[in-house]
């Protein structure tokens, strides 16, 4: 399946998804703050689609989305949190502790 990666914010709030037949499949929703930091607050993917890698393509997308807006991450969901810390590679974006 194509991973394409979509993203939709509002004042704040807003998703990294992808869709499969006009369906969100995964989705990973977030916080944006004043300070800059984005706090993924949870990750879903649909049952069927469990297994294909696409939470963690969610988590990795948003690592990027991150470096290019040069703000920070605060990975509160627990399937983003054991991403960094499977990541070594995403820890110059994560919020400090």
């Amino acid at each position: 399946m194509k991973k394409e990666i979509k993203q939709k914010e509002t004042e704040g709030k807003g998703m990294f998804y992808i869709e499969k037949d006009g369906d969100i499949v995964a989705e990973l929703t977030y916080t944006l703050d004043d300070s800059n930091i984005m706090t993924l607050d949870h990750t879903e993917t649909d049952p069927d689609m469990t297994g294909e890698g696409l939470a963690s393509s969610l988590v990795k997308h948003s690592v990027e989305f991150a470096r290019e807006k040069n703000i920070k991450i605060d990975p509160l969901c627990e399937y983003a949190a054991k991403q960094f810390e499977r990541h070594e590679e995403y820890r110059d974006v994560k919020a400090s502790e």
